[in-house]
């Protein structure tokens, strides 16, 4: 556990009570080791993986409930919102799900089933605790002028699997605000589409969360616009639900860096300053925000997509300690 957590310096989820919720994706290695942090600086959490499929579902038979369930206890403990992350994904989910008993794809009917069944137990399993989910997770195709990414959930139960899902959701947990996630703001006329279709027919879908998976270039302010406005004239809640903020370029190799140099910091600072003062603009559209980590010392992009190279995406370094990002955000 972090001790030397500075608490005379702004809460950061403080300096945005009045836009948004301020969030973080926490596992339970993170709450152990920078528990003091998150819970001083974020009033919103979501489990990075431990509420994915294959985590929580491995076998037919079996679920794993441990992990996850010591983040809801933290979430409780200190008084924390919870978003729920993920129910349908293309990646992370258990082999078994989509395979017969022959060895062999299973039916339609058996697919939507299991899915059925996995959605009512999980999401009634954290009933009161989780207030939103992302049902869906990047199901847009990434290029081509197909709407939809090739996936065993669409050879096998068709384009009505997104609509099926956020169905099983809501009437697992009417209360629960379900969202439609995904990535990159170039997509949006895409899921612009998908969504607006959906809510044509009547399907349960109460918002949508832009990942926000960016870096110290790309993309430009104006896509970021773009995008927010675009899924906003829908009537959508909007959350950013993965933000962080590569010191690289997704094609840059580069691997002997072994700390951020002051260009990188800066010009990160400016940036985070330039998109949360976008995003103040849009605080009646944008109810919460969440960063894909707490801290620099644990981030996904450490080894993605450059094995053995270091990241620096966060507001706070390897100690835990405010970086100039923290206060170009906080200082607006």
């Amino acid at each position: 556990m972090v001790e030397n957590i500075n608490r005379s310096i702004p809460k950061l989820y403080e300096a945005f009570q009045e836009c948004f919720d301020i969030g973080a994706a926490v596992n339970p290695r993170t709450i152990f080791q920078a528990g003091d942090l998150i819970a001083h600086h974020y009033n919103s959490l979501t489990a990075e993986n431990e509420m994915k499929f294959e985590r929580i579902h491995p076998a037919e038979d079996t679920y794993t409930f441990e992990a996850a369930d010591r983040i809801v206890g933290f979430a409780r403990e200190h008084g924390k919102k919870l978003r729920g992350h993920t129910l349908v994904w293309h990646n992370q989910a258990s082999d078994w799900l989509f395979q017969g008993s022959d060895g062999g794809s299973v039916s339609r009917d058996t697919l939507l089933a299991r899915l059925k069944s996995h959605i009512n137990t999980v999401v009634k399993r954290y009933q009161g605790d989780v207030y939103a989910w992302d049902v869906v997770n990047e199901a847009i195709a990434d290029e081509g002028p197909e709407l939809l990414r090739p996936s065993k959930w669409l050879d096998i139960a068709g384009p009505s699997f997104i609509a099926k899902a956020f169905e099983f959701a809501h009437e697992a947990d009417p209360k629960a605000l379900l969202f439609y996630n995904e990535s990159h703001p170039l997509k949006r006329d895409k899921i612009y589409t998908l969504l607006q279709s959906l809510r044509s027919q009547g399907v349960p879908v109460h918002g949508v969360g832009l990942q926000a998976h960016w870096n110290l270039y790309d993309p430009g302010l104006d896509d970021i616009r773009a995008a927010i406005e675009r899924y906003a004239s829908l009537g959508l809640v909007l959350h950013l639900t993965e933000m962080d903020m590569s010191v690289f370029r997704f094609e840059d190799r580069r691997v002997d860096l072994t700390a951020p140099t002051e260009e990188m910091m800066e010009l990160q600072a400016r940036r985070y300053e330039a998109v949360f003062s976008l995003l103040r603009e849009y605080r009646n559209f944008i109810d919460s925000v969440t960063f894909w980590g707490a801290a620099d010392d644990y981030t996904w992009l450490d080894d993605f997509p450059v094995r053995g190279r270091k990241n620096w995406p966060l507001l706070f370094d390897e100690k835990c300690q405010p970086k100039p990002s923290f206060w170009r955000v906080v200082s607006e």
